[in-house]
């Protein structure tokens, strides 16, 4: 695992130096990246890492559940699902809402063009994209992303090029933090198709706060931004903001969202509905003519 701005804190206190203990609010920073990270944290650990007693640990996590940013439990805390902080692993977003990820993949696809420059970030909805962008030629890609490099290496042609940047991994195999931030800022691309945690009325959010950075990074890169997601993302407000909703200039999302946020979305940026029926029964017509 990767170590995390606060962790010098954290192995300072480890070599017993028990003059200097991590600050309380340097504690609980480290508490919420190891919990935005790993989905639940333990006792015992934190005390290990940080230096500090058992009764210490507990009441930090004791103010970090008063502030509804975890969730207590026997011998630690965990994320709160649906809360600000809660990122699902990528396998585990890869099972959610997949019909309405296929048909808003197989939109985006549609609008890429053969030697052209894209971004892509990091998500599930996005790497459903790339699947389907392995055919085209004179394509240059560039991500964040682990699965989504992968896939285009594995599958993509000869003639495209698949470039990502370096950085921390996060818990959706994104990659983050200064390093990738510096290369995505020095690149010029044609379309940038982002994933995002949610979305309201005010904009795009994440629960990764370096994540979210990045992302920012690869939108500046971009001459044009698509946003994809699903439409059980409307409503779902995450600790960091995106993006504005006016800076997207497409939105593609399914049929499921609710009449009031289309009306709303349509008047600030223009808003694509795809119906995953209709992806779903030419995805089973094609597996059928491929077995033929």
């Amino acid at each position: 695992m990767q170590p995390t701005p606060d962790e010098p804190q954290a192995r300072a206190a480890r070599t017993g130096d028990s003059r200097r203990p991590a600050l309380a609010r340097q504690r609980q920073a480290y508490i919420l990246d190891r919990v935005r990270q790993d989905g639940a944290v333990r006792v015992a650990d934190l005390v290990d890492r940080l230096g500090v007693s058992d009764m210490t640990i507990r009441r930090d996590l004791g103010l970090l559940h008063a502030r509804g940013l975890v969730e207590k439990m026997h011998g630690g805390a965990a994320a709160v699902e649906g809360g600000a902080l809660f990122e699902p692993g990528f396998r585990a977003k890869s099972t959610l809402m997949r019909e309405a990820k296929e048909a808003i993949a197989e939109a985006a696809a549609k609008i890429v063009e053969p030697g052209t420059a894209i971004g892509l970030s990091a998500g599930t909805t996005t790497y459903a994209l790339a699947e389907r962008l392995v055919d085209i030629p004179g394509l240059t890609v560039v991500t964040n992303s682990i699965p989504v490099a992968e896939v285009l290496h594995q599958r993509g042609r000869s003639g495209q090029t698949v470039i990502l940047s370096g950085g921390v991994r996060t818990p959706s195999d994104a990659l983050v933090g200064p390093l990738a931030i510096a290369a995505l800022r020095s690149l010029h691309l044609d379309i940038v198709f982002m994933g995002v945690h949610g979305m309201y009325p005010r904009g795009f959010t994440t629960p990764n706060l370096m994540e979210a950075e990045a992302n920012r990074a690869l939108i500046e890169a971009g001459r044009r931004l698509v946003v994809l997601a699903d439409s059980t993302k409307w409503a779902v407000i995450g600790i960091s903001a995106i993006a504005r909703l006016d800076e997207a200039e497409t939105l593609i999302t399914d049929s499921g969202l609710a009449p009031d946020a289309c009306a709303h979305l349509e008047g600030v940026l223009n808003l694509v509905v795809v119906d995953p029926a209709s992806a779903r029964s030419r995805t089973h017509a094609d597996r059928r003519a491929g077995a033929a």
